[in-house]
């Protein structure tokens, strides 16, 4: 509908009947986001969960350059003793993005957040586990990009059921990645600090 000359509707050719589910209860609120779209949905949905969170943060995205209110969320909840864990890819299909998100690294790991480094190819989930309550599972990555730019769609999940899913993934994929170290991540070269705060500063416009 935004590209197009008249307005498409919903149809068949498009939307095709829903195929039948098992009846369940679980409540789904969904949000979208896009260059149609008056507020940033996703970013605010994702700071409200994970300000909410009680106990814990599983985090998976395959680019994660998160802006100035998510990061600063996420570091208050590792501050204030819940267990944030983030999962990203070893590395992405883009080295330039790579080195944007390492950039953020080292503070996080000074914070408490555990950050493991997915090694058995490059995972491309976009999912959150919140406490044993809220799952969020979607389209949108943790970039400024999928926050401003490009049309995106996430489903709130409230539902014990579906988050104890959700969390034994998280930890399925925590057995086939390297969890980082502050000592370890220090001792990186200038070199390598130097490119990654490049990055950071040309993120925007990733």
């Amino acid at each position: 509908n935004f590209c197009a000359d008249e307005k498409l509707g919903v149809d068949p050719p498009f939307f095709p009947a829903p195929v039948p589910q098992e009846d369940q209860t679980d409540l789904v609120q969904i949000v979208t986001s896009g260059p149609d779209y008056p507020r940033p949905s996703i970013m605010l949905s994702y700071f409200s969960a994970i300000n909410d969170a009680k106990k814990s943060i599983y985090l998976t995205s395959p680019y994660f350059i998160p802006n100035e209110s998510i990061f600063n969320a996420i570091k208050a909840a590792a501050f204030s003793g819940k267990d944030v864990r983030l999962l990203l890819p070893s590395r992405s299909d883009s080295a330039f993005v790579d080195a944007a998100s390492r950039f953020y690294i080292q503070e996080l790991l000074e914070c408490g957040v555990k950050i493991y480094l997915y090694q058995k190819g490059f995972i491309h989930a976009k999912t959150i586990a919140i406490d044993d309550t809220i799952s969020i599972v979607g389209t949108a990555n943790m970039d400024l990009r999928s926050f401003e730019l490009n049309f995106e769609i996430n489903a709130m999940v409230y539902s014990k059921r579906v988050n104890k899913e959700l969390t034994d993934v998280f930890l399925k994929d925590i057995e086939g990645s390297k969890m980082i170290s502050l000592e370890e991540w220090s001792k990186r070269s200038k070199v390598q600090k130097f490119v990654d705060a490049l990055a950071r500063i040309l993120a925007p416009l990733l």
